[in-house]
């Protein structure tokens, strides 16, 4: 078990049934070293949200309007209380239009340390430009890799469920 501390007893005793020694599951865990209740093998609570605290995400779902239009909406959540602290819908959303999002969902002094995007087109120069000039990094996920920033993606999920899946949205005004 010192060799490899992530192995359990159940682990353990199925390698020993394995080798050829009758012994109970019990008798293993018993004889297993105690863990120390701050291991380095889980993060604390402290530890997890000091990493999350300060994350924002960022993405864009789409919704067809009942004249077969497409808006995009840009939704940017906070991962601390998973919170979202921006909105806003367009029908030809822009890197300019984009990064003015940015800077309308934190003002003053309450930009976050990271922002979690995907690697849309829209995301251009000129956002990108801004979101460092705020003091940002930006953390861009893997291609097609929609798990890389789940928060922001289950949120999304939960909008189409509960809401866009059972509206036919009119107009950009209406939605």
């Amino acid at each position: 078990a010192a060799a490899n501390p992530s192995w359990g007893a159940p682990r353990i005793h199925g390698e020993l049934l394995r080798l050829g020694f009758e012994v109970s599951e019990r008798t293993v865990s018993n004889l297993m070293p105690r863990r120390p209740p701050n291991s380095k093998l889980s993060q604390t609570w402290r530890t997890f949200l000091k990493n999350h605290v300060n994350k924002c995400s960022i993405d864009f779902f789409t919704i067809p309007t009942a004249s077969f239009n497409i808006l995009f909406v840009l939704v940017i959540l906070c991962h601390s209380r998973r919170k979202v602290v921006h909105f806003n819908v367009s029908s030809n959303p822009t890197a300019d239009w984009t990064a003015q999002q940015v800077v309308e969902a934190f003002p003053w002094d309450t930009t976050p340390k990271y922002l979690m995007r995907d690697r849309d087109a829209i995301y251009g120069f000129f956002f990108r430009n801004r979101v460092k000039n705020m003091g940002i990094k930006e953390v861009v996920s893997a291609p097609q890799s929609p798990w890389q920033n789940p928060f922001v993606e289950r949120v999304i999920g939960s909008i189409r469920r509960e809401c866009t899946d059972h509206v036919i949205a009119l107009n950009q005004g209406h939605l």
